[in-house]
């Protein structure tokens, strides 16, 4: 047996666990070749051997130098700049092989397709920097050099990172075209394995980054169909088990999720630390949502512990536990600290659900209104459906009911628009608060019912309890006042008159004062003073 023979059949053929078996034991007996070295460099990243990956490419960029092969030396320098990026520890020698890869292809000073390679490495850290013209321009040269030289490769990594500074323009029409584009060639097997797996997962990521779920789950679907046809790929299987959860999540199979957020955990906490914060959170969100509160802690701590915040998530854990003023400091915080429209549009979303339940009316008025900035400007179904949702909700707080229907009614469009069932409840339950503020008993029950079969189906545990609770009106403590009886007597106790109370609810005056007279009926009372004290002693306000 031929180790080194069989090493390079196995890596032609795409046998990558075994190519890296084979060629490091042919390097064991006798330093392999650069070429070689390439290849055993290769199969050490997509099996998930970093530091050989490294170790082959140093040796292999030493080798060319001393041949004077400059721009095969510049190749492995890119080799190790590209894989060194990826990791946060090694920021400086990824800096330090760029600058050597971009000195040998100047004193070589030949046109190559290595000179492609550069720019591509020089755009992504321009796109680090924050220097998004630049890497645009940069990402075109690549494109046209990888053109020229007819390298797949080049190409469709050129012209993805082009289409993720579109995007960063908020250009996002001709963003995804680029990106559609590129995906084809990715899907049908076009581009090699170490760039397929970075294309899929920098755009899915791209996806959720503008809230583009339907794209994003589709794309989700490919790549996980691609790692099961490629069973010893590393670097990118974790990330398509947490995407693959965050799909499951959505569409409401929650078990499924759950463990394929277990399964992401496990494979990254082996693989690589900042996806495995990613893997954590994911894990603790479905438990809090399924009221393993014990199991929530524990995985937002480990979340936190590989670099990933767990806001908003520990925020809504420490709320579900009655703790309302640790998680409105700690979402204060985080609202402060981040910016990025993707983890603040979560945020706001918590921050409403929090103020509400403080009785914030002004902080939970801020957030939604925030949120439906956002959807204005970024036309998204998830977007719609949170800013209409967190409106909805304000409304409501404001004792404005036909204002919330008319918000809550949108939020179902989009949730129907994105087969998202557990949001859809969730705004379910709000049209039935909206309905019984109305008197619209029989409407409200219904809402609370069809709320509650989702809940239960999905595993939603603290909804289930909460809806059902809901789902009992408070006549016996209200003195059997009417839905709309009770808010007349909660603006009542805000010290609002009579014409405040008619423009709140957008009724007449004349239909308030026969409010106010029913209430002062069944409840015996004879002055506004009383019935705010009688509102305040029965817990009503």
């Amino acid at each position: 047996m031929n180790s080194l023979t069989d090493g390079r059949a196995a890596f032609e053929k795409g046998a990558w666990s075994e190519a890296y078996r084979l060629l490091a034991a042919a390097d064991a007996d006798t330093p392999l070749e650069p070429e070689d070295l390439n290849r055993l460099a290769r199969a050490a990243y997509l099996t998930g051997h970093d530091e050989a990956n490294a170790d082959a490419l140093s040796r292999a960029h030493a080798r060319f130098l001393e041949r004077g092969q400059n721009v095969r030396a510049a190749a492995a320098a890119l080799g190790l700049t590209f894989s060194m990026r990826e990791r946060p520890a090694q920021q400086a020698q990824a800096a330090g092989w760029l600058s050597r890869a971009q000195r040998l292809l100047d004193e070589a000073n030949e046109a190559c397709v290595e000179q492609g390679w550069l720019r591509c490495a020089t755009a992504l850290q321009a796109v680090r920097n924050g220097e998004v013209t630049t890497a645009q321009d940069m990402f075109s040269q690549a494109a046209a050099i990888g053109d020229r030289f007819r390298d797949r490769d080049l190409v469709a990594l050129a012209r993805h990172g082009l289409g993720r500074t579109l995007l960063f323009l908020d250009k996002g029409t001709e963003a995804f075209a680029l990106l559609d584009e590129v995906m084809i060639s990715v899907t049908g097997g076009e581009v090699a394995p170490h760039i397929t797996g970075v294309v899929y997962c920098s755009v899915i990521s791209a996806c959720h980054d503008v809230f583009d779920l339907r794209r994003a789950h589709e794309w989700t679907a490919a790549l996980q169909r691609w790692c099961a046809a490629h069973a010893d790929l590393v670097p990118f299987r974790g990330d398509c088990l947490v995407r693959r959860s965050e799909v499951m999540q959505l569409s409401g199979a929650w078990q499924d999720a759950l463990d394929e957020a277990r399964r992401a955990c496990e494979w990254l906490a082996a693989t690589s630390a900042s996806e495995a914060g990613l893997a954590y959170y994911q894990w603790g969100e479905l438990s809090r949502l399924r009221g393993d509160f014990t199991q929530a802690e524990e995985a937002y701590r480990l979340a936190n512990q590989a670099g990933r915040k767990p806001y908003p998530g520990l925020a809504l854990l420490r709320l579900a536990q009655g703790q309302a003023e640790a998680a409105d400091t700690a979402i204060r915080v985080a609202l402060r600290e981040v910016q990025a429209r993707r983890p603040r549009v979560h945020l706001l979303r918590a921050a409403v659900d929090i103020a509400l339940e403080r009785c914030d009316l002004v902080a939970a008025r801020a957030a939604a209104s925030e949120l439906d900035a956002i959807a204005r400007k970024v036309d998204a179904p998830f977007l719609r459906g949170a800013a209409a949702q967190a409106s909805a909700a304000v409304a409501l707080a404001e004792t404005r009911p036909a204002e919330a229907l008319d918000h809550a009614r949108r939020a179902c469009d989009a949730w129907q628009e994105l087969d998202a069932p557990y949001e859809l409840a969730r705004v379910r339950v709000l049209i039935g608060l909206a309905y019984r503020a109305l008197d619209d008993a029989e409407g409200a029950e219904l809402e609370f019912d069809a709320a509650h079969e989702v809940f239960d189906r999905i595993g939603a545990a603290p909804d289930a309890v909460r809806v059902s609770q809901l789902a009992s009106p408070p006549v016996a403590r209200s003195g059997g006042l009417t839905g709309r009886e009770v808010e007349v007597l909660r603006l009542i106790a805000t010290g609002a008159t009579n014409r405040v109370i008619a423009q709140r609810l957008e009724i007449s005056e004349k239909t308030v004062a026969r409010h106010v007279s029913n209430i002062f009926t069944k409840l015996d009372l004879s002055s506004r003073a009383a019935a705010t004290a009688y509102a305040y002693e029965h817990k009503l306000v």
